[in-house]
């Protein structure tokens, strides 16, 4: 399985486009895709990103509630009308449009971050206040022995 890892920097042209980055691209070119899946994270000033095939998974997520639900209805809105498809160019590229920057605060340079299944897309000094963040909490639950690592890990 092909999977989205590492991070790159990428900086947008003066066109407003950016270049996946070419470990991505592969990824998303040998799947056949030319549009990609965005949704703004609920919880994170980033965007996921990934090809139609996350849009047909949360699909499915939400069709286990009852389509009367407010929940639902919630969830529709979330996949449908707050995520889009972002076209790629032949190069690679994607256009930074407003429904990026809005979110991401995403100016002169796009940080792209593995997700394993997709990858998110982040300004580069958000992206860095995270990576603290998220190496402090698992450093600290490793201390108090809520996480551990498997043999030969570090």
């Amino acid at each position: 399985m092909n999977r989205f890892l590492g991070h790159v920097t990428n900086r947008i042209d003066a066109k407003g486009r950016v270049s996946v980055p070419a470990q991505f691209r592969s990824i998303i070119q040998t799947a056949g895709h030319t549009e990609l899946y965005a949704l703004r994270s609920l919880h994170l000033p980033a965007l996921d990103v990934g090809g139609p095939e996350l849009l047909t998974r949360f699909d499915k997520r939400l069709g286990q509630e009852d389509p009367f639900a407010e929940t639902a209805d919630d969830m529709s809105f979330y996949l449908h009308a707050d995520g889009g498809f972002l076209k790629l160019d032949g190069d690679g590229r994607i256009t930074v449009s407003d429904f990026i920057r809005e979110h991401t605060g995403i100016s002169g340079d796009v940080t792209f971050a593995g997700a394993n299944t997709h990858f998110q897309m982040w300004h580069p000094d958000q992206f860095e206040a995270h990576r603290t963040k998220v190496r402090e909490r698992l450093a600290e639950k490793r201390r108090q022995g809520e996480l551990s690592v498997p043999a030969g890990g570090s």
